[in-house]
């Protein structure tokens, strides 16, 4: 049954790289790219990976997949344009296509197999822990001060894209919360007599 789930996820990827390029529709292909992730989230899960493959589910097919349909979605996108790009710059990709066969080719030329790795990949690494505990406790243990460090520098690097991106505009309606706070409803509402045939 894993060999079978094995070859199912595996010719799933494939199947689905190949559509995600060659689909006409750009929410077909955002479709079959869902279909990939998830299918590589079941190839982790069979390599006992389960805290990568829902990573890949969450972060990849929850949030960056979903961006990308909304956002095609959304977008008025003139197909016809597209084949026209897609025509002209086709011999420019047809080469970087060639370059990156070429690339696999030597790679999977140069390898080598070691003679311990069939017998490494049956020494289990830990019976009494799942992968995810694992992780979290290298992580908190033996690295926690990188760790924490690299997210300081997120936290670092996000607040300074905002300070940069953000404008202080002139003429423009801010809202002002402590305005909102301490206003006063009876000031804020009047109740008006309107006669019949009269506006305001």
């Amino acid at each position: 049954m894993i060999t079978f789930a094995f070859y199912l996820f595996a010719i799933s990827v494939c199947l689905a790289g190949f559509m995600v390029v060659l689909a006409r529709n750009p929410v077909h292909s955002v479709l079959w790219l869902i279909l990939a992730f998830l299918s590589a989230a079941g190839l982790f899960v069979l390599q006992g990976a389960e805290f990568v493959a829902m990573l890949l589910v969450i972060v990849y097919v929850g949030a960056v997949a979903v961006l990308f349909l909304f956002v095609v979605m959304m977008l008025d996108v003139d197909f016809a344009e597209l084949k026209g790009e897609f025509a002209r710059y086709l011999p420019l990709g047809a080469l970087i296509a060639l370059v990156l066969l070429a690339q696999l080719a030597i790679g999977f030329g140069a390898w080598q197999t070691s003679d311990q790795a069939e017998g490494l990949r049956g020494v289990p690494i830990a019976t009494a822990a799942l992968n995810t505990n694992l992780i979290g406790t290298v992580l908190y243990d033996r690295y926690m001060l990188p760790f924490q460090l690299a997210g300081l520098i997120l936290l670092v690097a996000m607040i300074g894209a905002i300070t940069l991106t953000m404008r202080h505009r002139k003429n423009v309606k801010r809202q002002d919360v402590l305005e909102q706070m301490y206003r006063d409803p009876a000031k804020a509402m009047e109740l008006r007599d309107v006669k019949p045939g009269q506006g305001l």
